[in-house]
């Protein structure tokens, strides 16, 4: 009985799923995407693959044979109702598996890939000067974008904990105001961005951090996939990484120096059009950058937030 009732369950929602995306009136399509629409008309039913049409439900199953314009409207949707995230692993994985390739573009390029002001935590490992980090950074990151203010800390159960930046663009835009971790790391200084302590501990700015930097990096990545003819992912399937589940969709290229990576596997948020994982491959294989954010939560962000004299901060 229990069984039972689990797939009457399973078909209940692909059923409501099937109801919000085909019930979408077939309105205008995002700016962004406006130059495939000629081209994924006529090649949306052939994108569908069979074994994953075959797997969906006959409700989903239809949803293969929509243009790439309608199934991304359909993802936005979907997505912000609730619908994607109950939708089981396997059913999630054969509906993506079912997309046109450039769904997901289209689904990420109408956006909103990130938030005005928002609080994040993550975990962030790179390569450096060709050596892995045996720990992951454990950040918790302020962000606001008009003006761009970032705040970040370096929590102390991961690498360079007790480390503190502060960037304001409307102060020094080429500048970051922070500290080391550590007894003798208290002492604040002015450094450049790019600067010899910045490429020290990564290979991205103060800037970068945040969902935005990743979905516009994979968006323009993508326009060279198409190029390339790699913009179908090689693998797609829906998992759990570092406590966040996501459809992960991973992309092999060419390599180095066209792509930003030979191998890259981005999970896709299942509320919102960004991506909430991301590892990263050299030509030679080996893994040079994994991003988790942990936590997401858009807040309003007042000045103090990135003022060095807050008392909760260490500057």
């Amino acid at each position: 009985m229990a069984r039972v009732a689990q797939v009457a369950r399973l078909c209940a929602n692909a059923a409501a799923f099937a109801a919000l995306w085909l019930g979408l009136p077939d309105g205008p399509r995002p700016t962004q995407a406006q130059p495939h629409e000629t081209r994924e008309a006529a090649a949306a039913p052939a994108a569908a693959e069979a074994g994953a049409a075959a797997a969906l439900p006959a409700e989903l199953a239809k949803l293969a044979t929509l243009p790439a314009s309608q199934q991304a409207r359909g993802l936005r949707a979907a997505a912000r109702q609730g619908a994607l995230e109950k939708l089981d692993d396997a059913t999630l994985t054969a509906l993506f598996q079912s997309l046109d390739p450039q769904a997901v573009p289209d689904y990420i390029a109408a956006g909103p890939i990130g938030y005005p002001s928002y609080e994040f935590t993550m975990l962030r490992q790179e390569r450096i000067d060709g050596k892995w980090s045996d720990k992951p950074d454990h950040m918790l990151v302020k962000v606001t974008r008009e003006p761009l203010r970032v705040y970040a800390k370096w929590l102390p159960d991961g690498a360079h904990g007790g480390q503190e930046v502060i960037y304001d663009s409307t102060k020094r835009a080429d500048e970051m105001y922070g500290h080391l971790g550590g007894l003798l790391g208290k002492l604040p200084m002015w450094t450049a961005l790019d600067g010899t302590l910045a490429r020290a501990q990564s290979n991205h700015q103060v800037r970068d951090l945040g969902t935005e930097f990743i979905a516009n990096l994979y968006l323009s990545e993508a326009r060279k996939y198409r190029d390339a003819g790699v913009q179908k992912p090689t693998r797609i399937e829906a998992k759990t990484i570092g406590g966040v589940r996501v459809i992960a969709l991973t992309y092999e290229t060419p390599g180095r120096p066209l792509f930003y990576a030979k191998r890259a596997t981005l999970g896709l948020d299942l509320r919102q059009p960004y991506f909430r994982t991301v590892e990263s491959y050299d030509n030679d294989g080996r893994i040079f950058e994994r991003v988790i954010f942990e936590k997401i939560t858009p807040k309003s962000l007042g000045d103090s937030e990135f003022d060095p004299k807050n008392s909760d901060y260490h500057f």
